[in-house]
């Protein structure tokens, strides 16, 4: 059985690499995101002191995190210590977006994590979402951002228009103004928006969560880059080819993105995804996770990364 999507596999099964005949449901959204970690406590201050990311549970080198502190999750982490930076002309992780329900919200962990001395690498308008970057401990790319109103993005060429201007960062922390100046507790519905990944290839990885996941392409306008989501979202998932193309995966031993929890409304979509693979000759499983106490339907992307779907919340 082969186990990733490839251009062989598509020339043999062209139609069945179409997403004429599915769309994931509207209701689609990333749940979680898995990283591998070189020190625990180091990333645990990092997502809890410094963004406001409360802890569900630890067990052994493992963490659960989320906005509330219950389920839905949203970041599980795995120590493996003396992990390694993930190399630079690789595969894999770009940045992890976390989204803030409102732009006040944005402006109060943007203020937190200045006042402690965060580095930010970062500051833009992308005309769809206001968006502030840095990475944690292990360089994982991290994205901080609140969206605008759906009704304010515009549609050019069947495509939504997004851009890279400077942020108006003075009119952001204006927002601190708006509210109590001593709330500083992360929104409860704060969550994971989107993920952005580095790929070997534009093409082959269109195949993929275009082609045979079922996502909608919302932008191809950015040079190596391409972007697709769900229920008319700008994206839930991002990918480039600016590591360079061919990129390998990268080693175990890096610290980096494990997987991407998917959630999808109901039974049927699992089983339609899970009867797609079957069809498309790709390697998949359905399993129980303990960790998260729901059954996920696993399956590797072309860079050999696992996604997971789901759609019983974790309890």
């Amino acid at each position: 059985m082969k186990t990733m999507i490839n251009s062989k596999l598509a020339e043999e099964n062209p139609t069945k690499l179409r997403a004429q005949d599915f769309r994931l449901p509207d209701e689609t959204r990333i749940g979680y995101v898995r990283l591998q970690v070189s020190n625990l406590e180091r990333s645990l201050h990092f997502y809890e002191s410094l963004m406001g990311m409360k802890r569900v549970r630890s067990a052994g080198t493992s963490s659960i995190l989320s906005a509330s502190g219950a389920a839905p999750y949203h970041i599980l982490l795995s120590e493996l210590p003396g992990a390694i930076p993930k190399p630079a002309h690789s595969s894999g992780l770009y940045h992890v977006a976390y989204r803030f329900p409102h732009r006040r919200e944005l402006a109060k962990v943007f203020h937190r994590m200045y006042t402690r001395n965060a580095v930010f690498q970062g500051f833009s308008d992308h005309l769809v979402s206001e968006a502030i970057y840095l990475a944690d401990p292990d360089e994982n790319g991290v994205e901080l951002y609140s969206d605008r109103p759906r009704v304010d993005w515009t549609r050019r060429n069947n495509q939504i228009e997004m851009a890279t201007m400077p942020l108006d960062l003075d009119g952001l922390v204006a927002e601190l103004g708006k509210g109590n100046a001593g709330d500083t507790d992360i929104d409860p519905n704060s969550d994971v928006g989107h993920v952005h990944l580095h790929v070997s290839d534009l093409g082959t990885s269109e195949e993929f969560y275009h082609g045979l996941l079922g996502f909608d392409v919302t932008q191809r306008s950015y040079p190596g880059a391409l972007f697709l989501s769900a229920g008319g979202y700008h994206h839930h998932i991002g990918v480039n080819v600016w590591a360079g193309k061919g990129a390998p995966p990268p080693p175990p031993e890096a610290a980096g993105l494990l997987g991407v929890g998917i959630y999808v409304p109901d039974q049927k979509t699992i089983e339609t995804l899970a009867r797609r693979f079957r069809e498309a000759g790709v390697d998949s499983s359905i399993r129980k996770d303990e960790v998260l106490g729901t059954e996920l339907l696993r399956i590797l992307s072309p860079d050999k990364l696992p996604i997971e779907f789901f759609t019983n919340p974790a309890k």
